[in-house]
């Protein structure tokens, strides 16, 4: 019997990328043949992201795409907007399944037991059920891997739909992390990330309801002495979890590389309680100047929504003046979008649509110049760079331990390997 083809694509973030690659090899493993999601497969699975209203509009166009390329294929829906808007997505012209968060590391058993032309099929489940912890990584995708070692998220900001989608806060253990930084080593990677939807958060078992005495800061100094891998980056966390001892760990640690990434949201205080962030922006302050007095060359991106409701133009001169002062290196700037179920609806009043794209445009020009302002501070220094295997148009690219992006006609010796270079 000809074994059936399948094509993975993925929206959002970079827990959803490792996730995708570890469904990819699991249905490998079952015997699927894994195509290119360009080309023509028996099954398409599209692993969703929900954070923007632009997510779930891409989602519903994939689906046409593959519709009109390859009307017999099984189409198989999961990710957060598969968790959070199941019935409605089932009504999408050419979906026959759709996988909620609980379900979604049984895709094969699910595949197996679909046929074309019935109606879409949910397999979504209340999110108070979903406490089990899945570890996924990402591998021959990049250079870089992407390690999920938390999952799920219990604070509950207004702006969020995370809860909903993946469930309470849980974790591997260290010794579950362990294990496949060990499977990574021997594949011969040479950079993990680690991923979370709250990740300084980890510890929180979900193994049979025990609790395990363990943290990030004890996760973090096992894998500093682990063998096999050079670099470990932590990939995001909150300013109120990134305590003192983790950035001065990270500052004396030769492994984990000089470069976090801290969300923000807002630089108002009054923005901050309406948006039921934990923290006030001195003590984000705080952390960014310990981080600096530590580590002056370490590279710190910041995430920040504008357009809150109620954020007036006096509540974003205070951001935009607050960002700028900050000895931060970019933003990831996010425009707000209104997401059912969450507590910002009712707040008023609304933003417009017009305004919130204009202090987007503000604070990417922002996050240009401090990008360039970062990088020109270490012009001259020669710093190791891991170069990635991609060739793009004849050239090749990889990053410094601090972040900094250096381009170079492509040399396959380099691929993977860290290399001594001048800036």
């Amino acid at each position: 019997m000809q074994s059936k083809s399948v094509a993975f694509h993925t929206l959002g973030c970079k827990l959803n990328y490792s996730e995708t690659s570890t469904l990819s090899r699991m249905l490998e493993t079952d015997g699927f043949v894994k195509k290119d999601f360009e080309e023509e497969a028996d099954v398409y699975v599209i692993n969703t992201c929900s954070v923007t209203e632009n997510a779930d509009k891409e989602c519903r166009q994939i689906v046409r795409r593959i519709q009109r390329r390859s009307p017999q294929s099984l189409v198989v829906i999961t990710g957060c907007y598969a968790q959070l808007k199941p019935k409605e997505i089932a009504e999408i012209e050419g979906v026959d399944l759709v996988l909620g968060a609980a379900e979604k590391f049984n895709l094969s058993k699910h595949i197996h037991e679909l046929a074309k032309g019935d109606s879409a099929k949910i397999c979504s489940c209340d999110i108070e059920e979903v406490n089990g912890f899945n570890s996924s990584y990402s591998i021959n995708d990049r250079t870089r891997t992407f390690l999920k070692v938390q999952d799920g998220c219990d604070y509950n900001c207004a702006f969020c739909t995370i809860p909903l989608a993946r469930g309470h806060s849980r974790s591997d253990s260290i010794e579950g992390v362990l294990r496949n930084v060990h499977e990574l080593a021997a594949t011969g990677t040479k950079e993990i990330v680690l991923t979370g939807i709250n990740l300084g958060d980890f510890g929180k078992g979900s193994d049979g309801g025990k609790h395990r005495e363990e943290n990030f800061l004890n996760l973090i100094q096992q894998l500093d002495s682990t063998d096999g891998i050079e670099r470990f980056r932590i990939s995001s966390i909150e300013p109120n979890l990134l305590n003192n001892e983790i950035i001065e760990f990270v500052a004396q640690s030769k492994k984990f590389m000089p470069h976090f990434h801290i969300p923000l949201q807002s630089g108002s205080n009054k923005i901050l309680g309406l948006m039921r962030r934990r923290y006030q922006r001195e003590l984000y302050a705080d952390r960014v100047a310990r981080i600096k007095e530590l580590m002056p060359h370490c590279c710190i991106g910041v995430d920040v929504i504008v357009g809150f409701p109620s954020e007036s133009d006096e509540d974003f001169q205070d951001t935009f003046n607050f960002l700028h002062e900050l000895e931060i290196s970019y933003l990831h700037v996010f425009t707000y979008s209104e997401r059912a179920n969450t507590i910002a609806l009712d707040i008023k009043p609304i933003v417009p649509v017009h305004i919130r794209h204009e202090r987007n445009k503000m604070l990417r020009n922002l996050s240009y110049q401090k990008m360039q302002f970062f990088t020109a501070q270490h012009a001259t220094q020669t710093r190791k760079v891991l170069f990635e295997s991609a060739n793009k148009n004849g050239m090749m690219e990889g990053y410094t331990d601090n972040y900094i992006k250096v381009q170079t006609p492509f040399r396959a010796e380099w691929v993977n390997q860290l290399v001594e270079w001048k800036l």
